[in-house]
């Protein structure tokens, strides 16, 4: 019996965080070898595909991003030739983004690449373990579940 938690014996976030790194660049280069974007650009041409006319503040909420590096993200995506960029409808003032054929087809090719990924962590850990890891994943990751580093909420 130690006195030192599981997580810091074993030193979790450090493994995670390499990890996610390793994970992370394969799926990048991945993702720019077959096509031609980012994970994140993959990730935001998601989102607009399964949200026709979302803003782009909407945008950065699903991504959990903020203001100034989704207009990065957008831009980049525009001048590509990914997205378009719309007025909207409802406020004139407003924009709506759009994905295009071309965004399709990255997006399309994008999902091959995250298949293989998927595929390399089939091979290294057992259904059983993808499971267990994914759900531990899960409630780290849920909304509400406070960490240490964090202040607690307002009451």
């Amino acid at each position: 019996f130690s006195d030192v938690s599981a997580a810091r014996d074993e030193r979790l976030y450090f493994h995670l965080q390499v990890a996610a790194a390793r994970l992370r660049a394969a799926a990048d280069r991945r993702c720019l070898d077959q096509a031609g974007v980012t994970t994140a650009q993959a990730a935001a041409l998601a989102v607009i595909r399964d949200q026709p006319g979302v803003s782009q503040r909407a945008l950065a909420s699903a991504l959990r991003q903020t203001e100034p590096s989704i207009t990065t993200l957008v831009r980049r995506l525009v001048a590509a030739g990914l997205v378009d960029r719309r007025v909207d409808q409802a406020d004139g003032r407003a924009r709506t983004l759009a994905i295009t054929g071309r965004g399709a087809a990255a997006l399309a090719s994008a999902d091959a690449a995250f298949a293989a990924i998927n595929d390399h962590v089939d091979a290294v850990l057992t259904g059983d373990e993808v499971r267990l890891v994914a759900g531990a994943l899960r409630r780290l990751a849920t909304p509400g579940v406070r960490l240490a580093a964090e202040s607690p909420p307002a009451s």
